[in-house]
């Protein structure tokens, strides 16, 4: 599997529901759904015997909670990125989940986009876990781990967090430098948005641009990204 691959873990007692996320996530030829599980028992079970990269983590389960599930998993040192998608909207639930390492929380009903925008967050985090050192952390590699694209308080006007973070990744996975309209096919934004985007990248030192020569007219520009340690994190060939 590549870099991209996803391997996700539901736990979901209604088999309509479970079945509907199956094929939502499955779209994305990268995403895999190894395991459903319909019970905590069975959750728990399969969670140590697959080691998803990814669990969608139902609340209300016939034989528990889906919260004391992610309690029990985190007190046990179990760190897989888990995201709640419930109808459990109150307050209470959602503070719990959080408060025990929940990365993110769906209420039912939500969008095919909105479960595109939590796998896009899943793989950013994923590819910054990879790609930190493995001792120590400087603010700004620690800050992007953690979600906090912004810099000096926050992201110019236009420039969502989610996709910067999904064109982010875009240049990660190239084996070579790619141009704005390569991006935005891989992620699904125009040309121009995708520029816009990379070159906010650039700016804050994500990203580095460099002009492709040897065709006619003029250079085309081309993006690669940077590692954490400031160098460039593919070379082209």
């Amino acid at each position: 599997m590549n870099n991209q691959s996803v391997r996700v873990l539901l736990v979901e007692d209604d088999l309509r529901v479970a079945r509907v996320n199956r094929d939502l996530l499955e779209r994305d030829p990268d995403v895999h759904v190894v395991g459903s599980a319909g019970t905590c028992q069975q959750g728990d079970a399969l969670a140590l015997a697959l080691k998803p990269d990814l669990i969608l983590l139902d609340v209300h389960l016939p034989d528990g909670s889906g919260l004391g599930l992610l309690r029990h998993w985190r007190t046990n040192g179990m760190t897989n990125d888990v995201a709640l998608i419930t109808a459990a909207d109150d307050e209470v639930s959602i503070r719990v989940a959080l408060a025990h390492g929940a990365f993110d929380y769906l209420i039912k009903p939500f969008t095919a986009a909105r479960l595109n925008e939590l796998i896009a967050r899943h793989r950013a985090r994923r590819a910054q876990v990879s790609a930190s050192p493995p001792a120590r952390l400087d603010q700004a590699s620690l800050d992007r781990l953690l979600g906090v694209t912004a810099t000096n308080g926050s992201l110019p006007r236009g420039v969502d967090p989610h996709t910067l973070e999904r064109v982010a990744q875009a240049l990660h996975d190239a084996a070579h430098a790619i141009s704005a309209e390569e991006v935005g096919e891989r992620v699904g934004l125009s040309r121009v948005t995708a520029w816009r985007y990379l070159e906010h990248l650039v700016k804050t030192r994500r990203a580095e641009l460099d002009h492709q020569y040897g065709q006619a007219g003029r250079p085309a520009k081309v993006y690669r990204g940077i590692s954490d340690s400031g160098s460039a994190v593919h070379q082209e060939p």
